[in-house]
């Protein structure tokens, strides 16, 4: 993890602090248009030919979708240890999401005009939940959830099955949604299904859920086919410390999100040269111990940062320009300086708000912004499924009063028929 002082020249190594994780190959690029165009143009047959290549077993009509039994049958083989925290994540989740849902608002102007907004959930909703390196039953609670909290009538889960297995938590996180539709279709030909249909997939209107390279381009591919969620990078963390507490809780927070994948971005900025030592000589010592060691080693070395500040607010500069996914407030009044964070997908206050607690339970759904888009965007929630079309109302006093602008604005943008559909109108007054 390299140590990296920021003291000196300040404001100028602040315009490059981001860690670069490299341009996106263009072979990796074009790949990904091929699947995606082909399962646009040939549906089934080609979204069956690249999950026998990819996932090593033959799809086909009887199989892509899950029976309710297979479902049934997953629950059961989970522990009721794993059912029952998996219902309580659920209705955490539930209670945070329905405490965010939009009421319709409608106000009466001086003219009397009515104007205001309805509140309208999306049709149909595409939900993508990874199953390469590790299999995330919590992403389909974050995402189901919310679309369901929201009144999204038709959810269809789509999840890769190597070898032609899937596995039983996700499965049982899924029942416990409310989720009956799922796919055992992974990749870029999933999302592909997803967003234009084939005989076995019914078009989603939107798709949700994070994914591997491949999955976030064809994201991107299909965006404006339907819409999308965000176009998910790797996991990153930012863990703002000044000097209090423990490193061994620190180190253990900058690993659990290093052991994501190796592209993942553990990142620590401290007051203190010495505290961060320490924190990175426990980051070694963790390291040993873990299973994913070997993903965690290459995240920490490839993208792990110690960066080294004279204050605090020092500190929130530097993740303002960052823009974590994650931020944890490792100090000691972290509400004091909320106010001061402009970016951040998910913030965590004080050394107790591990944000393990967000990646499966705390409430708030775990699929955030990274890359820096939280620059400009927020987590997933309710408001990602529904829409909010306005209501317009015109009164005849207000006709009377605003007919006049409304014409003479129409003819400086050369509309000639917008004006004559409030001329029309005036004769019919003035009859």
């Amino acid at each position: 993890m390299k140590v990296i002082e920021l003291n000196k020249n300040f404001d100028r190594k602040l315009k490059d602090i981001r860690p670069s994780i490299g341009g996106i190959d263009q072979n990796i690029v074009n790949t990904v248009s091929k699947i995606v165009e082909d399962v646009r143009r040939n549906g089934d047959s080609a979204l069956f030919k690249y999950t026998r290549r990819f996932d090593k077993f033959d799809l086909n009509t009887k199989n892509i979708k899950i029976t309710g039994k297979e479902i049934k049958k997953a629950k059961d083989e989970i522990t009721t240890k794993i059912r029952n925290h998996l219902k309580i994540s659920a209705r955490r989740i539930r209670e945070y999401q329905k405490s965010l849902l939009p009421k319709e608002r409608t106000y009466r102007d001086r003219l009397g005009n009515e104007l205001g907004f309805a509140v309208r959930p999306i049709d149909r909703v595409g939900i993508y939940v990874p199953g390469g390196k590790a299999a995330y039953p919590s992403t389909v609670l974050m995402t189901a959830i919310p679309a369901l909290v929201a009144g999204v009538k038709e959810i269809a889960i789509a999840t890769p099955a190597p070898n032609g297995e899937l596995n039983s938590v996700v499965l049982a996180a899924a029942s416990i949604s409310g989720v009956s539709e799922i796919y055992r279709i992974g990749g870029a030909q999933a999302i592909s299904a997803l967003a234009y249909g084939t005989d076995s997939v019914p078009k989603a209107d939107k798709i949700v859920g994070p994914g591997n390279i491949y999955v976030a381009l064809a994201k991107k591919i299909v965006y404006g086919e339907v819409d999308i969620d965000c176009i998910a990078g790797p996991s990153e963390v930012l863990i703002l410390s000044d000097g209090t507490g423990k490193p061994e809780w620190i180190a253990a927070d900058l690993l659990a999100q290093a052991e994501h994948d190796e592209m993942a971005v553990p990142l620590l900025v401290c007051t203190s040269i010495n505290f961060a030592k320490h924190v990175i000589k426990e980051v070694k010592k963790q390291l040993k111990d873990l299973q994913r060691r070997d993903i965690a080693a290459e995240a920490i070395k490839r993208n792990g940062r110690a960066f080294i500040v004279k204050s605090i607010d020092d500190a929130i500069k530097v993740s303002n320009a960052v823009a974590p996914e994650h931020l944890e407030l490792c100090i000691k009044s972290p509400k004091s300086v909320l106010k001061k964070i402009k970016h951040a997908g998910a913030v965590f206050l004080g050394h107790m708000s591990a944000e393990a607690f967000g990646d499966y339970i705390a409430g708030p759904s775990h699929v955030l912004p990274t890359g820096g888009a939280a620059r400009f965007s927020s987590p997933l929630s309710v408001y990602d499924f529904i829409k909010m079309p306005s209501v317009i109302s015109v009164s005849q006093k207000g006709f009377n009063k605003l007919s006049g602008s409304v014409i003479d604005l129409a003819y400086s943008e050369n509309l000639e028929a917008h004006a004559l559909s409030v001329k029309v109108r005036m004769k019919k007054f003035n009859n």
